[in-house]
């Protein structure tokens, strides 16, 4: 069965039976009726999902790879903040009126910076020292800038990631690892999204820097399950974990900014029905 269906079906059977509650807080966010919207959560959750092994998406319900995909690469590769961008409408109702989302996500990525070696944004770094530093502990990105903040249509939810070089002893090749750290998830909506963007920037990074893909660990300071979808979790977590998916990532691809959601396949992915009509609280 998917490794991955075995940590989610862990971590919200936890925050469920052992979460706290904010019921009766004041909060943020609220339903599109307007009635504050409520979460039970955990603090401090980290899965480690072994690359090399398995590709980790959800078997419990289908995780759209190519959708996920393309929201990755608008961020990391086209490094845009505007809506028009993205293929999905995930974000329309964090843009303006021109579709901006502000100096958020992509726009933070693109910011260049003087180094010795020339102007580099945060992810020509990463790709730098990767392929003439690749034992650095300092290749890491973060999109959570305090100064623009204020200017921002969301603050970043998962907002940084360190990237770790390991040398295994049977193997000639160098292995890519990475932590994705999160102040905030909304469980049910957007957490196999996350972990499946991630695997696949390791993926993607670890093969135009001629490494073999190694550990990714989440690490989420507030894992919460909103009130109105604990029922749909239930549901979910109820279901049969069927067999993890292949894995496909187009070999002939070597420049990381050459990279599309097509490039991008699960083989033989099985799963159980969607769950739908989920309530996205803003």
């Amino acid at each position: 069965m998917s490794y991955a269906d075995q940590v989610f079906i862990h971590m919200c059977r936890d925050i469920i039976d052992n979460g706290t509650s904010t019921e009766g807080e004041k909060v943020r966010p609220v339903w599109e009726d307007g009635t504050p919207a409520y979460t039970v959560k955990k603090f401090g959750v980290v899965n480690r999902y072994d690359l090399s092994k398995e590709f980790p998406a959800l078997t419990l319900r289908r995780t759209a790879i190519k959708s996920c995909t393309d929201e990755l690469l608008w961020i990391w590769q086209r490094k845009s903040n505007n809506i028009h961008d993205l293929h999905s409408h995930i974000w329309d109702s964090w843009a303006d009126e021109n579709g901006s989302i502000g100096k958020a996500y992509g726009y933070q990525m693109q910011v260049k910076h003087q180094y010795k070696e020339g102007m580099m944004d945060q992810v020509d770094r990463v790709i730098y020292d990767l392929k003439h530093n690749p034992y650095s502990r300092r290749i890491m990105t973060n999109m959570y800038v305090h100064q623009d903040l204020h200017e921002m249509g969301l603050y970043p939810c998962a907002y940084s990631m360190t990237f770790n070089v390991t040398k295994e002893k049977d193997s000639n090749r160098l292995t890519l690892n990475g932590i994705l750290n999160q102040r905030s998830q909304d469980v049910l909506t957007a957490n196999n999204w996350n972990v499946c963007q991630y695997a696949v920037l390791l993926h993607m990074l670890a093969q135009v820097c001629d490494m073999q893909v190694g550990e990714l660990v989440h690490v989420i300071a507030d894992a919460h399950i909103y009130d109105r979808h604990i029922p749909m979790v239930e549901e979910l977590i109820a279901r049969e974990p069927l067999p993890a998916p292949g894995f496909w990532l187009n070999p002939e691809v070597k420049d990381f900014y050459d990279f599309t959601p097509e490039d991008v396949k699960l083989i033989d992915y099985q799963t159980h029905e969607q769950i739908k009509n989920i309530p996205v609280a803003i």
